[in-house]
């Protein structure tokens, strides 16, 4: 029993608001993974072109580029949960109605992409005020734990997500699916309507520096102009948004050239893919547990720069592995050092941020889903000119290289630290950094 009370990887969800929250990322999880799979088939079945495969999921990761910023003004002017129960009850009745348009054959190509549009808008409107809830729910001293658990919420939601939509598919139709992600929805909404935030922070503070930006008349995007002031004259917080980004941008998408390892590098078939893909998510899911379990973390700002140049250096490693087994190892290698920097990385900016500009500060952080289409245009470039092996090794190469630039930068990363559960978290940094 002394063995167990020792494990903290499940802290944050003793706490009862939090694991409403963690439930309603489940849900949220599950049905956009469902969504990804459902959606692109239906649009396949319709009109037998993969040029509007690409299109309609591009269409749904524009909204998180364009409203990326303006979500996270607005988390930090309105209520956090208003918004969130907003978005994902606005979501469920989108699924809803795609698979009633289904079932009653009136469905139309226009149709899914106006609902991929709306579905991108809302994800982009529900990141930012998530990540802020959740350092309202558990305060500092959970924060690397509840971050942690939530990036384990959704690397499962990825694993089963996409199997279950297949199943109800080949079983009932897409139809079934939409309605399944439409009730993943409602149950997220209605998990969250349960949570009670703390009071004083179902609104935010007044804004930075004793100036109340939430006052009449002025515009979100003053409230915008405001964060990137701050985070320009803020270097750690401006490397930690790079930290957070770059690899997003030049790494992450590594996954789009899978195939190519698979047939071309490994000689295999979906097969083969499927075990180099079921490597990155263990060790995605190991890298979440393994920051979740941590019971003190000192020299955060250290850990954080070795999982993003371990993610480069794995990529590298992965690029040119001679035989499938090694290639397996390394990948699994890279979802865990992606997973354990990534999360850092969300901990330490809530730490480091001022609570009335943290909204702000992580819709520029959360701007890395809407990047990674970009990435993979990216990827597709460089395998097209050197190939497959040597597109990743470029991109493991990048990564690593542009750790090392920041790193040396700005010194006040190594400095950064939490000395864990038993107090509030601490930050040391440099006066300007």
């Amino acid at each position: 029993m002394s063995l167990f009370r020792n494990v903290h990887t499940f802290d944050s969800l003793s706490l009862r608001d939090y694991r409403y929250l963690w439930l309603g990322q489940v849900a949220v999880s599950m049905g956009t993974w469902m969504d990804n799979v459902s959606r692109s088939w239906l649009m396949y079945t319709l009109t037998q072109s993969p040029f509007q495969l690409g299109l309609v999921s591009a269409v749904k990761g524009a909204p998180l580029l364009i409203f990326g910023l303006v979500a996270g003004a607005v988390a930090d002017r309105y209520g956090r949960k208003t918004q969130l129960v907003v978005a994902q009850s606005v979501n469920a009745f989108l699924e809803i109605s795609l698979a009633v348009l289904i079932l009653t054959g009136k469905i139309h190509p226009w149709h899914i992409y106006l609902a991929a549009f709306l579905s991108g808008t809302l994800q982009a409107f529900q990141q930012p005020a998530r990540h802020v809830l959740i350092n309202d729910l558990v305060g500092e001293r959970h924060l690397l734990n509840a971050v942690s658990l939530n990036s384990v919420a959704g690397n499962i939601s990825k694993s089963v997500g996409p199997a279950l939509a297949g199943i109800l598919i080949q079983a009932a139709g897409v139809a079934s699916s939409f309605f399944a992600q439409g009730a993943f929805f409602a149950a997220a909404t209605l998990w969250t309507v349960r949570i009670r935030v703390p009071k004083g922070k179902s609104l935010p503070t007044p804004g930075f520096s004793g100036h109340a930006w939430k006052r009449a008349g002025e515009s979100l995007f003053s409230g915008i102009g405001e964060a990137m002031r701050y985070v320009v004259r803020h270097k750690v917080i401006l490397a930690l948004l790079i930290l957070g980004l770059g690899p997003t941008l030049l790494g992450t998408p590594f996954t789009s050239l899978m195939p190519v390892f698979a047939i071309e590098v490994f000689q295999g078939d979906a097969r083969t893919q499927g075990l180099l893909l079921t490597g990155l998510g263990a060790g995605a899911l190991a890298g979440g547990l393994a920051m979740a379990s941590v019971g003190k973390l000192r020299g955060g700002g250290k850990f954080l720069v070795v999982g993003a140049a371990g993610f480069g250096l794995s990529l590298g490693l992965f690029a040119y592995s001679p035989f499938l087994a090694m290639a397996v190892f390394f990948v699994l290698l890279a979802g865990a050092f992606d997973t354990a920097h990534a999360s850092q990385d969300l901990t330490l900016l809530q730490l480091l941020t001022p609570a009335e500009l943290r909204g702000r500060v992580l819709g520029i952080r959360l701007l890395d889903k809407g990047m990674q289409p970009l990435g993979s245009i990216i990827a597709g470039t460089l395998a097209t000119l050197f190939g497959g092996p040597a597109a990743v090794a470029i991109m493991g190469a990048s990564c690593l290289a542009l750790t090392v630039i920041v790193a040396l930068a700005v010194p006040g990363l190594w400095r950064l630290e939490y000395p864990g559960r038993d107090k509030a978290p601490r930050v040391v940094v440099l006066p300007g950094e």
